[in-house]
């Protein structure tokens, strides 16, 4: 799908199913209460069948050197006609955090949602607290538009999220994104 220095991200298959949901059992207190990844075969089943949808994009950080699965990242709710628009959602398991590959993965996302599904704009919902998050979104050049109190339903209670976006226009402005254009063709 999308190739970078140390990372890569591709589609997920079913051939995947064991080592993603060993990886996310592995990471459940990790990504608590910010996320809710898919950690049973029938919900690892349902992502499949999400990613199959028109409207979704699942995919699959792998690290180059070894094709180890380290994390994902979902584009949701892809609107096309005037918005061109999607959400954007994403998990790392707790092994590979904090070393740069989501950095770079997202990179990645950002290249293919701008220039192959040509979206105009990416959001991303972010709790507050999760100050990792927030800088990586930060890092990619995403800027706070506002806060949107009790959001989402995450590990069973309505949790506040900032609303954190980049537009194409943005996104193409930046160096990284130069140099990702530049290497690209």
């Amino acid at each position: 799908m999308n190739d970078g220095s140390r990372v890569y991200l591709r589609p997920p298959t079913r051939a995947d199913q064991v080592e993603f949901i060993a990886l996310m059992r592995a990471s459940r207190s990790f990504h608590r209460p910010w996320a809710s990844a898919p950690t049973d075969p029938d919900r690892f089943t349902a992502y499949l069948s999400d990613a199959r949808r028109a409207d979704f994009e699942a995919m699959l950080v792998c690290r180059t050197v070894d094709s180890a699965i380290i994390g994902f990242f979902n584009l949701s709710h892809i609107t096309r006609g005037l918005l061109q628009s999607a959400y954007l959602g994403y998990a790392v398991a707790k092994p590979h955090a904090a070393q740069g590959y989501m950095r770079e993965g997202l990179e990645l996302v950002l290249r293919h949602a701008f220039l192959n599904l040509r979206l105009h704009r990416v959001e991303a919902n972010i709790q507050p607290g999760n100050t990792a998050s927030i800088a990586l979104a930060r890092g990619a050049g995403f800027r706070r538009e506002g806060f949107s109190p009790r959001y989402l339903k995450i590990g069973g209670r309505w949790r506040d999220h900032e609303r954190w976006a980049i537009l194409a226009e943005e996104w193409r402005d930046r160096p990284a994104s130069r140099r990702l254009l530049e290497a690209a063709s």
